[in-house]
């Protein structure tokens, strides 16, 4: 009774009520006109239940994320924050830039971040894991190197990351996160691009820097950011192409040592063939003869052609004896891919549709489980749709997939779709939060793309909300009746 009564002090119980049941009816009428919900699969774990399902969260935590939701909810708030974001960045101006800075600390680093440097990152992945049971997968957050000298030091960044997780309690860290951008340059990685795209028009186009054969593009891939047959890399790429290898290498060998696996995010499709040569050609280096993958890639299945890039490459994983690890993902870089086809003239290499999203995403989780009930690869379900979850969760189950397999497991991004991390917990499924750490101006990019998908009504955090303010309210309805029998 004293937390409840505490809690009723904070806030008048009008006000809140009234500003909670409000702040989203028009998101919630909208979201039931314009997406009706489909039929919910009967599973294992339930969201209904909130006083279970946040049981370990405190109050204020709640509150704080219920705040920082709805305002990021709010689509002319989110465009001016992140807009004057941007100009702080581009103008380094004396007063806009700290300002800025310490408003973003304030709110969007403290939501999705877990600190500035790896002790107070370290200190969040601890008590995550020991007050609420959500494993972390850790991200050094640093990405779009420009030169040789800055992936480098991003090397030494992710091995410091490394590092960190094998000092923690083995079971709370099961990840660490790296992006191939960061170790290496951006201007490389368009090159090669260019080139596997250019050799996916022209098979016998030869590119003697090429180690494997792993397929990277599809018959349906979209090529037409390389219009004309590339030049091939000079002497000096090539040299750089091997030392960026190296990197990978290095930081795959840290990994395989500590026994912690390394997930490679997938980033935009300027540079995303490059990524996958580079997460193949580490697959193929450091995931032979293992039962459990060490190295995992990422499929973003709100793109056209992922479905058939992820069945090709694990026919050739399966080929070849190598354990593929594979993450699943819907995507996080609409806008940036919607306007680079426009400019273009070209259509859109993303699905038509949301439901079409939804539907690659649905149907490549089912594919990928398949294979692990039958001992072959492993897959990450990175999803916040509460529908996919369940879907997940029910044909897991069917297919006899144990909860406690490494080889199947959920993620969410830290500070958002908490309510399905906890339910996934709860039923006995292995899942962990993705948890990105670095200096505010070093993770504004990932920031900004957290702001992007969390703006307006119907934004990717609505569910969230509806959670949040259902379990506020409830414990604003048991602090006044605790109170009155006091």
């Amino acid at each position: 009774m004293a937390r409840a009564t505490k809690f009723s002090a904070i806030i008048p119980r009008a006000l809140f009520t009234r500003s909670i049941s409000t702040a989203s009816s028009f998101a919630v009428k909208l979201l039931a006109a314009e997406f009706p919900p489909p039929p919910t699969p009967q599973v294992s774990f339930d969201l209904a239940d909130t006083e279970r399902l946040f049981a370990s969260v405190p109050t204020s935590t709640l509150l704080r994320s219920f705040a920082i939701l709805s305002l990021m909810a709010a689509g002319p708030v989110v465009d001016l924050g992140t807009a004057a974001l941007r100009a702080s960045m581009a103008s380094g101006g004396r007063l806009l830039r700290p300002a800025a800075l310490a408003a973003a600390r304030a709110t969007v680093h403290r939501q999705f971040c877990a600190g500035e440097g790896a002790e107070e990152a370290s200190l969040t992945v601890q008590r995550m894991w020991s007050e609420v049971g959500l494993r972390s997968i850790l991200d050094y957050g640093i990405e779009d190197a420009e030169d040789s000298a800055a992936c480098q030091g991003n090397l030494a960044g992710f091995l410091r990351a490394v590092d960190l997780a094998a000092t923690l309690p083995p079971t709370s860290v099961i990840f660490v996160c790296v992006k191939i951008t960061a170790l290496a340059p951006i201007s490389l990685l368009e090159r090669v691009s260019d080139l596997l795209r250019w050799e996916q028009k022209d098979p016998s186009f030869s590119l003697p820097w090429r180690t494997h054969s792993f397929p990277i593009l599809c018959h349906s891939s979209p090529l037409f950011l390389t219009p004309r047959e590339p030049q091939p890399l000079s002497e000096d790429e090539e040299q750089e192409l091997q030392s960026a290898l190296r990197r990978l290498s290095m930081l795959c060998d840290r990994c395989v040592k500590a026994n912690i696996p390394l997930l490679i995010d997938a980033e935009y499709s300027s540079v995303q063939p490059a990524i996958d040569y580079f997460t193949y050609w580490a697959t193929l280096e450091s995931n032979k003869q293992r039962e459990q993958p060490i190295v995992f890639g990422t499929i973003q299945t709100y793109l056209r052609d992922a479905k058939e890039r992820m069945m090709n490459a694990v026919e050739a994983a399966e080929e070849q004896g190598v354990s593929l690890g594979v993450k699943l993902v819907r995507g996080a870089y609409l806008t940036r891919e919607t306007r680079l086809a426009e400019s273009m003239a070209a259509p859109s290499p993303i699905h038509g549709s949301l439901h079409e999203t939804h539907v690659c995403f649905d149907t490549c989780a089912s594919f990928m489980m398949e294979k692990v009930s039958k001992g072959s690869g492993a897959v990450v379900l990175a999803t916040h749709n509460v529908h996919s979850g369940q879907e997940a969760a029910r044909k897991a189950e069917e297919l006899g997939i144990g909860k406690d397999d490494e080889k199947l497991q959920f993620a969410q991004l830290m500070g958002m779709a908490d309510g399905l991390s906890l339910g996934l917990k709860n039923a006995g499924f292995r899942v962990s939060k993705y948890r990105p750490f670095g200096p505010v101006e070093q993770v504004i990019p990932y920031l900004l793309r957290r702001a992007e998908e969390n703006k307006g009504v119907l934004s990717t955090s609505s569910n969230d909300r509806q959670l949040l303010r259902k379990e506020l309210s409830r414990r604003v309805t048991a602090a006044f009746v605790g109170r009155a029998l006091n």
